[in-house]
């Protein structure tokens, strides 16, 4: 692990220049800005280009480390083509939509395969913002969150060529199988003894936490997430994914609305061990 050694030379080298910028000596924020880059690229694989600037300005380097290390690779069941995007860019299926087999890393239209981030500390020395619940069988652990967006979630469709048919009987009887936007996570908790996994899967985490083995299984209309193997045709490995710090989006109080609750209104938000997805 030469490379940890060299994150933590330079970002000792970053620190000792962000004094020598206090002292206004010329050339301090170029090479402090160089110094951010390396441990970028060095520290998170793909790095910059995948939300590793990010990820050290939301969380510094020890979490940003944490959470690029722990982002597990996602595995989809055969027959959906449905890709985790970013909202921002996607809300609609069609630009969610990939390749039906093998490693996917974008979908048709060019989105990278995303997942939003957010970390809750409850490890001693960190600052616990305020409404979060570090008590108890929290404190002393740290959470990562990954929480995947997708335009529209199908429950009962599945990936069959029925899935339309389906559809619209349910649409037409009253009890429609589809809403637009759909929320789904999987979450690692990382504690002095362990690491450990969890997905969430129709309106909870029925898995429970299982040992951290970084896999994330997803199954075709409802997304509904396990970390049970199961089968799956394709997947995306964890270093050609685009992680993105949720914290500043919060923080700005989007307006978007979504059919159903977004991540930083949710229960699990403030309280990580919080068995519901409301």
């Amino acid at each position: 692990m030469e490379w940890v050694g060299l994150v933590l030379l330079v970002s000792t080298v970053v620190a000792a220049l962000g004094a020598i910028a206090g002292l206004g000596l010329p050339g301090a924020a170029l090479a402090e800005a160089i110094g951010s880059k390396i441990i970028c690229a060095v520290g998170l694989s793909d790095g910059c280009e995948l939300g590793g600037g990010a990820l050290l300005e939301a969380y510094g380097d020890d979490v940003a480390l944490a959470v690029r290390d722990r982002v597990p690779r996602i595995l989809y069941e055969p027959g959906m083509r449905a890709l985790p995007v970013d909202y921002r860019a996607c809300r609609e299926d069609a630009c969610a939509d990939g390749a039906d087999s093998g490693d996917v890393r974008r979908t048709n239209a060019g989105m990278p395969v995303s997942l939003f981030v957010h970390v809750v500390d409850c490890r001693s020395g960190a600052v616990v913002p305020a409404g979060v619940d570090c008590s108890g069988e929290r404190a002393g652990n740290l959470y990562v969150q990954y929480f995947a967006y997708y335009p529209g979630s199908a429950t009962a469709e599945g990936s069959t060529p029925l899935a339309g048919v389906i559809r619209d009987a349910s649409s037409a009887l009253g009890t429609p199988t589809y809403h637009p936007d759909d929320w789904e996570s999987f979450q690692v908790k990382v504690t002095p003894g362990g690491a450990f996994e969890r997905a969430s899967a129709h309106h909870g985490y029925g898995d429970g936490w299982y040992p951290d083995a970084g896999a994330y299984f997803v199954s075709g209309g409802s997304h509904a997430g396990t970390v049970v193997p199961h089968d799956a045709d394709r997947d995306t490995a964890p270093d050609e994914i685009k992680l993105i710090p949720l914290e500043p989006i919060a923080a700005s109080h989007p307006s978007v609305s979504f059919a159903i609750t977004p991540p930083w209104m949710k229960k699990v938000w403030f309280d990580p061990e919080y068995e519901g997805t409301d």
